[in-house]
C-alpha cells in the first residue's frame, strides 16, 4: 500500500468507486420506477461481461502508475482512514440504535420511501413533496434490494464509511495533482480533516466547519464523494471520453447534493473570466463546465426540488446573528455594526485555517486548476456570509469547499516554502517556530478568557471579539518584526501563515481527542423502548402502499413548544404516515422566518388534518375513525398502549408501550 504503483492505482480505484455509485443511482431510478428494482444490476453485468468477452479491456484493471511514493505518505493516509474508522466505531457503532443521532430515523425513513417508490414523497407527512437531495437513499435502496441487507444496517452502520474512505484518497489525489507531490496531498488531507479555527472561550465558536458529518448527513458525504472526481478531472485536464464521465457525475450531483453545483459554477466562471482577460480568447472548455453546472442546477431546481428552497434565503450575516444570539440571548434588534464585526472575526478564523492561499502568488494563481479551487472556496465562504437557513444549513457550503480551500492553502505554502528555501533558509524550521508561537499565544489568551463572563450588551461584544483582537495584534507585531529583517515576501507569508495556523492548533487538538474519546454521558433516547418492535411488526404485516396514522409528533424533550423531529414511525415501519414529524418538510421550513424563532416551533401547516388525526386518538368516535379511513386512506394506527381505541379499530399488536390497530375497510 505504500508503494508508488499501489497508490497511483488507488487514486483510480477511489475515483472509480464514485463513478460506480453514480451509475448505480442512474440505473436504480428507472428500475424502481417500473417496479423491478433488481434491474439495477444490469450495468454491472454488462461491464463484467464486456471485460470477459474483450480481452483488450483487461489492461484497464492493471495499474499503469509509475510514481514512487514515500512510505510515510501511505502510512499517513492510512492513519487518517484508521482515525475515521475509530471515530465511527466510538460514536456510532457502539451507540444503540435507539440512542443514535436525532436525524438518523429521518434518513431511515427516506431510505424506506425511496426503496418503495420513485419519485419519492416526504414519508412522514402524507402528500408532502420531497424537494431534497435524495439520491444517496437511492444508492442505499439499491444496495438493500441486491444484498438483502436491512435498511437500518445501511443507514446506521455501513453505507457512508466506504464513501468517507474513498473521499480521503480523492482529496489526497487532488492535492497531489495541484501541489505536485503526494506529500502535498497528505498535507491537504490533514488540513481538511484536522485543522480548525481558534476557539478562545467556551460557547463562542466562529465555525470553520468540520468534515465530521459523515453519518449525520449522508447526503453531504455522498455529494462530497461525487464532487471530488469532478474536481480531479478538471485539474487533470478533462478531454476525450472523460467528458462523458464528467457529465455523468454532474447529472447525479444534481440530485445527490446540488449544493456543490453553484460552487462549481462559481469556480468555472472565475477561470473563464480570468483566462479571457489574460489570453483574450474564449475559454471554451471552462464555459462548457460552467454550462454543465448551471444546467444541472436549473434541472435540479425545476424537476427534483419543484422550485422549493427548503428555507434557504438571502439573509446577510445570518450565521453571525445565530452566534450572537447564542452567546448573549439577543437575537433581534442587534446593535449597529455588531454583525459586521462578528463577520470580520469569522473571516479571520477562516484565514487561520486557509491563510496559505496568500502564498500562491500571481503565477500560480493564474493557473486554471488553482483558480478553480480559489473560486469555489470564495463562493463557499460568501454563501456562509450571505445566505441564511432555519437550521443553519448554509454552513454546508463551507464544508463542501473545505477540501479544496485546503489544497489551495497547502499549494500556497509549498510555493512560499520553495522560494524561502531558494534563499538558503529552512522553511520547515520557520514554519515550526511560527506555529508553536501561535499555539502558545492562543492558549494564553484562552486561559485568560476563561475568567471572563460574556454579558448580553455592547460590552459583551468586546468580550467576544477582544480575544481575537489580541491574536490580530500579535499577527501585526510578527509581520512588523519579520519585515524589519527584510526577508523576501515568501518569508513573511510563511511566518504569518504559520502563526495564524498555530492559533487554531489548541482547538484542533481538543477536537481530535474529543472525536476518539468515548462519550460516556447519558444519550437521549430517540426511539422509545418498544417503538422499534411495534414499527417492525407493522412493516411485516402491512402492504407497501398502506398509510399509517399516529399521535406521536413531538420528541420527548424538555423544551417549549413541539420539537417535531419525530420520524421513527415512518423510519422503522417503512410506511407513509398521515402526520408524524414535520420539522424538515418544505411547508415548515418555507414558513420558519415568518415565525421569527426556531423552525422547531413552527406549527404543522395543515391544522385541519392534524386535528382530524389527533381526534381519533384523543376522543375516538365511529365518525372520526371512518373519516380517517375514507378521507385520508389510513389503514393502520400506531399509538401508545391504551384502551381508548378498543371497539373502533382491531388491535393487531401490542407490547408494554405501543399498540398497532387496523381500521376496518371503507
Amino acid at each position: 500500500m505504500t508503494g508508488g504503483r499501489a497508490w497511483a492505482g488507488l487514486e483510480e480505484l477511489a475515483a472509480g468507486v464514485a463513478v460506480g455509485y453514480a451509475v448505480e443511482v442512474l440505473a436504480y431510478l428507472p428500475a424502481r420506477a417500473v417496479g423491478m428494482p433488481r434491474l439495477v444490476l444490469v450495468p454491472s453485468v454488462l461491464v463484467v461481461g464486456a471485460f470477459v468477452v474483450v480481452p483488450g479491456l483487461r489492461r484497464f484493471w492493471r495499474n499503469a502508475g509509475r510514481e514512487r511514493v514515500r512510505g510515510w505518505c501511505g502510512w499517513a493516509l492510512g492513519g487518517v482512514v484508521g482515525y475515521l474508522v475509530v471515530w465511527s466505531a466510538l460514536f456510532l457503532y457502539r451507540v444503540p440504535v435507539g440512542r443514535a443521532y436525532v436525524d438518523m430515523p429521518y434518513h431511515l425513513a427516506l431510505l424506506g420511501e425511496v426503496k418503495r417508490q420513485v419519485p419519492p414523497m416526504f414519508p412522514s407527512v402524507l402528500g408532502e413533496p420531497l424537494p431534497y437531495h435524495w439520491f444517496v437513499y437511492a444508492e442505499m435502496a439499491a444496495t438493500s434490494w441486491v444484498t438483502g441487507i436491512e435498511p437500518v444496517t445501511l443507514v446506521y452502520r455501513l453505507s457512508t464509511l466506504p464513501m468517507t474512505v474513498a473521499l480521503v484518497v480523492l482529496v489526497a489525489a487532488v492535492g497531489r495533482r495541484v501541489g505536485g507531490s503526494w506529500a502535498a496531498g497528505v498535507a491537504a488531507v490533514g488540513v481538511t480533516y484536522f485543522l480548525f479555527g481558534p476557539v478562545l472561550q467556551d460557547g463562542v465558536v466562529f465555525t470553520t466547519r468540520s468534515m465530521f458529518t459523515a453519518w449525520a448527513s449522508p447526503t453531504q458525504t455522498f455529494g462530497a464523494l461525487l464532487f471530488a472526481p469532478v474536481v480531479l478531472l478538471l485539474v487533470r485536464g478533462v478531454r476525450g471520453r472523460a467528458w462523458v464521465v464528467l457529465v455523468l457525475l454532474v447529472a447525479v450531483l444534481a440530485g445527490a447534493k446540488a449544493t456543490f453545483l453553484p460552487l462549481l459554477l462559481a469556480g468555472a466562471v472565475l477561470v473563464a473570466g480570468v483566462r479571457w482577460v489574460v489570453e483574450r480568447r474564449v475559454p471554451g472548455r471552462w464555459l462548457v463546465v460552467a454550462g454543465l453546472a448551471l444546467g444541472g442546477l436549473v434541472a435540479a431546481q425545476a424537476v427534483l426540488f419543484g422550485r422549493g428552497t427548503q428555507g434557504t434565503e438571502i439573509e446577510p450575516f445570518a450565521t453571525m446573528r445565530v452566534l450572537w444570539g447564542g452567546v448573549t440571548g439577543v437575537s433581534q434588534g442587534d446593535p449597529a455594526g455588531v454583525l459586521g464585526v462578528l463577520a470580520a472575526v469569522q473571516l479571520f478564523c477562516l484565514a487561520c485555517v486557509w491563510g496559505g492561499v496568500a502564498g500562491l502568488g500571481w503565477r500560480r494563481l493564474g493557473e486554471p486548476e488553482v483558480l478553480l479551487l480559489v473560486g469555489m472556496g470564495g463562493a463557499g465562504v460568501g454563501a456562509v456570509l450571505v445566505l441564511g437557513h432555519p437550521a443553519e444549513s448554509q454552513l454546508y457550503f463551507l464544508e463542501s469547499v473545505r477540501p479544496y480551500l485546503s489544497v489551495a492553502a497547502v499549494c500556497g505554502v509549498v510555493v512560499a516554502g520553495r522560494a524561502w528555501v531558494g534563499e538558503g533558509r529552512s522553511a520547515a524550521r520557520a514554519v515550526g517556530v511560527a506555529v508553536a508561537l501561535g499555539a502558545g499565544v492562543a492558549m494564553v489568551v484562552a486561559g485568560v478568557q476563561g475568567f471572563v463572563r460574556v454579558e448580553p450588551d455592547l460590552g459583551g461584544l468586546m468580550e467576544v471579539v477582544g480575544p481575537y483582537l489580541v491574536l490580530v495584534a500579535v499577527t501585526v507585531v510578527v509581520v512588523v518584526v519579520v519585515v524589519r529583517r527584510r526577508p523576501a515576501r515568501a518569508g513573511v507569508v510563511l511566518v504569518v501563515v504559520g502563526v495564524m495556523a498555530g492559533y487554531g492548533v489548541p482547538a484542533s487538538a481538543v477536537e481530535m481527542v474529543r472525536h476518539v474519546v468515548p462519550d460516556e454521558g447519558r444519550r437521549e433516547r430517540v426511539v422509545p423502548r418498544g417503538g422499534r418492535e411495534a414499527a417492525r411488526w407493522l412493516r411485516e404485516h402491512s402492504r407497501a402502499g398502506d398509510v399509517v396514522a399516529t399521535d406521536l409528533h413531538c420528541r420527548p424533550v424538555i423544551a417549549p413548544g413541539c420539537d417535531s423531529r419525530h420520524y421513527w414511525v415512518a423510519g422503522f415501519s417503512e410506511r407513509r404516515v398521515l402526520v408524524e414529524g414535520w420539522a424538515y418538510a418544505e411547508s415548515t421550513l418555507s414558513r420558519a422566518r415568518a415565525y421569527g424563532g426556531s423552525y422547531l416551533s413552527v406549527p404543522f401547516a395543515d391544522a385541519a388534518r392534524l386535528a382530524a388525526n389527533d381526534a381519533v386518538f384523543a376522543a375516538p368516535t365511529r365518525e372520526n375513525v371512518r373519516r380517517l379511513a375514507t378521507g385520508y386512506g389510513v389503514r393502520w394506527l400506531l399509538t401508545r398502549i391504551g384502551p381508548r381505541l378498543d371497539g373502533y379499530a382491531a388491535l393487531r399488536f401490542s407490547n408494554r408501550a405501543f399498540a398497532v390497530y387496523e381500521l376496518p375497510a371503507g
